[in-house]
């Protein structure tokens, strides 16, 4: 399996993104259609939240929550599109000076994990985008209609903007693979993606980073286990508990953590970690905000 051949399965050429420009050109204008996506995402917030909530298993809030984190990745990415500059640098030639210019990569391929299902592909994408590159999405396959959800929204914003600019997108600029470890491995070998953008395991990480070098690609990964409570030996352990059950299970238990102590605390913290400390914690909801 190679990725240009699931792309023809769909009628798509990813050969059209080798040159490395898209036929949007100016940043400020690839700013619009992220601009765009961002205004859809906030007229399905609702529906969209409570599809993550419900195929991801995550609260209403959470759900929620990552949605809002689309729509403020796809601001941010919008200021961006025009502050994409370079740098102007004397020359030692009379009359001359030299500019520092950033060109799109081509094709960036994003590989995202079921535990937030589509933050990080907004996260990702709405960069990619205003950097002129076309994006490849393989979504987690314990979170498919989700992916297909944000597709739908991106196709969308992609017929708007064909409204104002008929013809500037080219086809197959968001493209959507959903499959097993085949289709991210084929994503990681194939020399048509520029850069491959992984977030999931630290042994999905190596593999990945691995088969991508092996080529002289470019990743970018963010892996399990980034995310540490250390107790240091003055915490104050009912406090610490609070945080540490909070990260753990306000995103149905999918946050990237684990425990590490500096003294004999931790016993006494691992100890706390019962269904019995949840209880006493739902007593006290004015404590979950931890500061």
């Amino acid at each position: 399996m190679d990725i240009a051949s699931l792309y023809a399965d769909l009628g798509l050429d990813l050969s059209a993104h080798e040159g490395r420009e898209l036929h949007i050109r100016a940043p400020p204008v690839r700013g619009e259609l992220v601009r765009l996506l961002g205004e859809v995402l906030r007229e399905k917030r609702e529906a969209l939240g409570l599809l993550v909530s419900l195929e991801a298993g995550k609260i209403r809030a959470e759900g929620l929550g990552e949605v809002q984190e689309m729509i403020d990745i796809c601001d941010f990415a919008v200021g961006l599109s025009r502050q994409l500059h370079g740098l102007t640098i004397a020359s030692e030639r009379p009359g001359h000076r030299m500019m520092e210019t950033w060109h799109p990569l081509g094709v960036c391929g994003v590989i995202t994990a079921f535990n937030f299902p589509v933050a990080v592909w907004a996260w990702n994408a709405a960069l990619a985008l205003v950097c002129g590159n076309a994006v490849v999405w393989k979504p987690s396959e314990k979170t498919p209609v989700t992916a297909l959800a944000v597709q739908a929204l991106m196709r969308q914003a992609i017929a708007r903007f064909g409204q104002q600019r008929p013809g500037a997108v080219p086809a197959g600029l968001c493209g959507l693979l959903i499959g097993g470890a085949n289709v991210g491995a084929a994503i990681s070998a194939s020399p048509d993606v520029a850069l491959v953008s992984a977030t999931g395991s630290v042994a999905m990480g190596r593999k990945v980073a691995v088969t991508v070098a092996r080529r002289l690609g470019r990743s970018l990964l963010e892996l399990g286990g980034n995310n540490a409570m250390i107790v240091a030996p003055t915490a104050d352990l009912n406090l610490a508990l609070r945080a540490i059950v909070f990260s753990a299970v306000g995103t149905a238990t999918a946050a990237c953590s684990f425990i590490a102590a500096c003294s004999t605390k931790y016993a006494r913290t691992s100890n706390a970690c019962t269904p019995g400390s949840a209880s006493a914690i739902r007593s006290r909801p004015k404590h979950w905000s931890v500061r």
